[in-house]
């Protein structure tokens, strides 16, 4: 690895070039749900909690997907995938191993981190058509993907589909695998980074910048808009302080398997907390074991089966 500068975790404030990835992130992801619209909903959870209300079609609710929704990365696991179809060498398979490392060890993105990551995956996309990897993302879900999805988290978005709600993935993730990881759970579809493409061809350039912090911000006040959402209904889900912009727009946010700083900023404004890591894992970030553990045996009864499709 060139460098090591993402260690280090800088501020940022939403900028041009993230209202532009948020918007752009947001006109993919309603264009997305129109085609998720006809797919088949996944099995439903066991015990819907006292909250979403249900039948508030001005309320929806935004997951994080990294450490959220699924366990690691997905742009890692999408890296392993195009490895083992010899889209790239060994070398930057290393370098995909140590990030996925370090992701897991941490439990944080950090932004830096995370964009080294992504300017990797788009020089191995260039040149290739949007087709191609869509076909490729649906096998790619399938083998690293369904397992690694937090039971919990899934028993949590289909509480609120069994509201009638719909329910979005927010991801700094190629909105391309977002979508199939929507449609795979059943969900009404997508923000994620938008990769430039001209006749279905990947130049390798991003339109805007990555959707992360501010950006993500920017893709849910969009979409909100955009389908007459009242965001104080609204709920998001997230483990990460990155995404507190995003947490802060809606009027029920929660904090899923959060890092340090996100524990401690939704203490300190009463947000709720769910952790449906193993014990081990909690402790490691201050939870008490058997909190991380009766929560992750909750979820584990909610758990959905993820059935393969082809396309």
């Amino acid at each position: 690895m060139a460098s090591l500068r993402w260690l280090t975790p800088r501020r940022r404030s939403a900028t041009a070039r993230s209202v532009l990835a948020g918007e752009a992130s947001a006109e993919a992801a309603r264009k997305s749900s129109q085609e998720l619209e006809g797919a088949a909903p996944a099995d439903e959870a066991a015990e819907a909690p006292e909250f979403p209300v249900v039948g508030d079609e001005r309320a929806a609710a935004f997951f994080d997907l990294d450490n959220t929704v699924m366990q690691g990365a997905a742009i890692f696991h999408f890296g392993r995938g195009l490895y083992k179809r010899r889209f790239f060498e060994s070398r930057e398979l290393a370098k995909f191993a140590w990030q996925q490392t370090w992701f897991r060890l941490a439990g944080v993105e950090d932004p830096e981190h995370m964009q080294d990551v992504r300017e990797s995956a788009l020089s191995i996309v260039k040149g290739h058509r949007v087709a191609e990897l869509m076909s490729i993302g649906e096998e790619i879900y399938d083998e690293y993907m369904a397992e690694r999805i937090w039971p919990g988290t899934r028993a949590l978005a289909q509480a609120h589909l069994d509201a009638g709600q719909r329910v979005w993935l927010v991801t700094a993730a190629p909105v391309e695998t977002a979508t199939i990881i929507a449609r795979r759970l059943g969900l009404t579809g997508a923000l994620g980074t938008v990769a430039e493409s001209v006749d279905g061809i990947y130049t390798g350039r991003l339109v805007g910048e990555p959707l992360h912090g501010p950006a993500k911000a920017e893709a849910v006040r969009a979409l909100a808009v955009a389908e007459s959402l009242d965001l104080a209904r609204c709920a998001a889900y997230s483990d990460s302080h990155n995404d507190i912009p995003m947490l802060s727009l809606v009027g029920h946010p929660y904090a899923i398997n959060p890092d340090a700083k996100l524990r401690k900023h939704a203490r300190e404004r009463d947000w709720r907390l769910r952790d449906y890591r193993t014990g081990r894992k909690a402790a490691k970030v201050g939870i008490p074991a058997a909190a991380g553990v009766g929560a992750l045996a909750g979820g584990t009864a909610a758990a959905i089966a993820l059935h393969r499709r082809r396309h």
